[in-house]
């Protein structure tokens, strides 16, 4: 009998912890990808990771350094000159300066309508066409 109390305490010991260790809970899947439920906020990182991986090249793509590279350091020079002085001309509306610049493309004229209302006139100097952006204030 002495033998029997010591495997039947052991035996009751060790079933009382291992039901005791059982507590579980249920996993639940999250997804990632914001296409199939996930986090919208994880789209940007994706899709960058996946461009970044991507080694092949649309044969019908424009090159862009392709287009810069045919320009000389004046034609840059003007190209930035121009866009400062439309900058320039733009930036002057908020204080009532009107003015007109021309370009070797276009003539773009800024100036005051009737009501307070700005007018940026945009001729294109080969077709002779008239572009009107009016800007009415509220």
């Amino acid at each position: 009998m002495k033998q029997h109390i010591p495997r039947t305490i052991g035996t009751l010991l060790g079933s009382l912890l291992l039901s005791v260790g059982a507590h579980a809970t249920e996993l639940v899947y999250t997804p990632v990808n914001p296409s199939f439920g996930g986090s919208p906020l994880n789209g940007a990182w994706l899709l960058g990771n996946a461009q970044a991986q991507n080694k092949k090249k649309d044969p019908d793509a424009l090159d862009r350094s392709s287009l810069l590279g045919n320009q000389s350091a004046l034609d840059r020079f003007t190209s930035q000159l121009e866009s400062r002085v439309l900058g320039d001309l733009l930036n002057g509306v908020k204080d009532g300066k009107t003015g007109m610049v021309t370009t070797d493309d276009f003539v773009v004229r800024v100036y005051n309508g009737d009501a307070g209302m700005l007018i940026v006139e945009i001729k294109d100097r080969l077709t002779g066409e008239i572009s009107e952006i009016i800007v009415g204030q509220n």
